[in-house]
């Protein structure tokens, strides 16, 4: 009898962190997908998955991961800054204000 195959996520984060630093933000997305699924409250992933939807330019998903992230950890002032700028692309400025005033207060760069 086989097994199923089990991912190891902490593997699977570390690849598609490196996709992503070689510029493979598409790749590093369909991996981190899986990670998420299996953890949707590892906040490292859905930082990471964020950074590589925003990076293919795929900016519902990253609106929508980031929105996640933020509801998880309101402190954080890395997604308020990024879930600000994801907003501006989708020219959405108006949206992306109070996140900015966030972020500054929360002292993200």
């Amino acid at each position: 009898m086989t097994q199923p195959f089990e991912i190891d996520l902490h593997s699977e984060f570390l690849r598609a962190d490196l996709f992503l630093a070689m510029g493979q933000p598409t790749e590093a997305a369909r991996m981190l997908e899986r990670v998420v699924a299996a953890e949707p409250a590892n906040e490292a992933a859905l930082e990471l998955l964020a950074r590589s939807y925003f990076g293919s330019a795929q900016l519902a998903r990253s609106e929508e991961t980031l929105t996640r992230l933020v509801e998880l950890a309101p402190a954080n002032g890395w997604a308020r800054r990024a879930l600000a700028r994801t907003l501006e692309r989708q020219s959405r400025a108006a949206e992306a204000v109070s996140h900015h005033r966030m972020a500054d207060a929360l002292g993200a760069a």
